[in-house]
């Protein structure tokens, strides 16, 4: 890809960030607009996990598919295709007669929106080729998150209370449109020199087992934890793991590039990822539901009370980012650990829903948690990478984050249809213990001269022949 002026590169970014922003949005919304659903749709508790976890599992299973399919036919095209179904499926969920309906419509956005993120990450990595622009870029990336915090509780309040929750699917079909019409202007085509094949058997495995867990996690309070549709769908998930892992292996271009699982940083933020969007995912459930339901708080104000946690990840995000690419990424990742494990303390702990300072201040600290944890671990999946990869790496870190959210949805769903809600804030402060220590250990000397050598390695193998399996 010819390099391209300053003003392009941050026009291409800010294309980047729409497709970012109405996929954040969604699901931001999508929280506020629980209470209603259930109420409108007759939806359990469940049913509402449903309506976050279908679109996640199906975006988490097409990722690194959809990653490995730009890299190969071109970025711009996937990202253009993805932008197509997701407003298809925006308008589609906006139409949806009913709960099962909004399911399947959701899982159509999903189809779109595993080709959006990951994409755009492509194309900024091989758009911004400086490392430290590049780290500002991914800074500003992340900033597009905290805006979507922001905005979301508030513009999908002010959009269910007043005109109801469908209203929340119908912003996504402008913004996409007008990304549309300025991806094929502005945004050059691009794709990797080496191109990868198709990985339909390790495709597969991959979704039989989020979609196994998931489903089993779900359903296993109201279909028996013992019983054996539950035991089978956790048997299922393992024995799809075990034979991903073993399939993927063999294969001299696989799905999932267990090469890069040899960079300890890479790993780190594979597994930071799931913890800290499993955190986001369990406390905007949580919170949404005490709102409206315990507080008796409409959807506005329920979007206003979260203002503070939306607004210090607005801040934080783009501090994270100029911290990342000054003094590198553990700084930024203790502090996000520190501040997201205090949080969830103070919650689990101290039952900081009973007093309103206790409540903002858990929320001050876990938007300045969050706010600083989206860039190191983007920067860290794929700094150190050759660039004929950026689109796999940038594809794994993303599916880490889908799957983070999915498990953080599946499993405070759950402790909260139990009854076991203080259980369900330990957890969340348990996400925030794992962010702290993985941070601290998967940025030190050791881990980089891991990175080093396995960036050494990938780039011998592209030397070798390919040989199929």
């Amino acid at each position: 890809m010819p390099e391209l002026s300053r003003q392009r590169r941050l026009l291409v970014l800010g294309i980047c960030c729409s497709a970012l922003l109405i996929v954040s949005l969604d699901n931001t919304i999508l929280n506020v607009a629980l209470p209603s659903l259930r109420t409108d749709l007759h939806a359990s508790v469940s049913g509402l996990q449903w309506t976050i976890d279908a679109y996640v599992v199906v975006l988490a299973s097409l990722l690194m598919l959809a990653g490995s399919t730009a890299d190969r036919i071109g970025r711009r095209r996937v990202f253009q295709t993805g932008l197509t179904l997701f407003t298809i499926g925006s308008a589609l969920c906006s139409l949806a007669p009913g709960l099962n309906w909004l399911i399947a419509f959701r899982m159509v956005q999903a189809v779109g929106g595993c080709m959006l993120n990951p994409v755009a990450m492509s194309i900024i990595t091989n758009t911004f080729t400086d490392p430290k622009e590049r780290a500002r870029a991914i800074g500003i990336w992340g900033g597009v998150v905290g805006i979507s915090m922001a905005a979301g509780p508030i513009v999908g309040g002010a959009l269910v209370q007043t005109v109801g929750w469908r209203s929340i699917f119908w912003i996504n079909v402008p913004v996409g449109l007008a990304s549309l019409v300025l991806t094929a202007r502005y945004v050059p085509e691009s794709r990797a020199p080496k191109p990868r094949r198709v990985d339909p058997v390790g495709q597969s495995l991959m979704i039989v087992m989020l979609g196994s867990v998931i489903y089993g996690i779900i359903e296993g309070r109201a279909a028996g934890w013992a019983s054996a549709q539950i035991i089978g769908c956790f048997v299922l998930g393992l024995c799809a793991l075990l034979g991903l892992v073993a399939y993927e292996n063999r294969r001299v271009e696989p799905l999932i590039e267990p090469r890069l699982f040899r960079s300890a940083p890479f790993a780190g933020a594979t597994a930071l990822a799931v913890c800290a969007f499993a955190a986001l995912a369990g406390f905007l459930f949580l919170n949404m539901l005490y709102l409206q339901e315990n507080r008796r708080m409409s959807a506005l104000e329920a979007g206003l009370h979260l203002l503070p946690m939306a607004a210090m990840c607005l801040v934080f995000a783009p501090v994270s980012g100029r911290l990342v690419g000054s003094r590198g990424p553990r700084l930024p990742l203790v502090l996000a650990g520190v501040a997201l494990t205090a949080s969830g303390a103070l919650f689990a702990a101290f039952d900081a829903e009973t007093s309103d300072p206790l409540l903002f201040t858990g929320y001050v600290l876990f938007g300045i948690g969050f706010g600083l944890v989206n860039a190191p671990i983007t920067n860290t999946a794929i700094s150190g990478m050759p660039r004929d990869r950026a689109g796999v790496a940038a594809a794994v870190a993303s599916t880490s984050r889908q799957v983070g959210t999915s498990m953080g949805v599946a499993v405070i769903g759950a402790a909260v249809a139990a009854g076991a809600t203080v259980t369900a804030w330990w957890i969340i402060t348990g996400c925030g213990l794992a962010v702290l220590a993985l941070g601290t250990i998967t940025t030190g000397r050791w881990a980089t001269g891991t990175a080093e050598r396995a960036a050494a390695r990938l780039a011998s193998d592209q030397t070798r022949i390919p040989v199929t399996t």
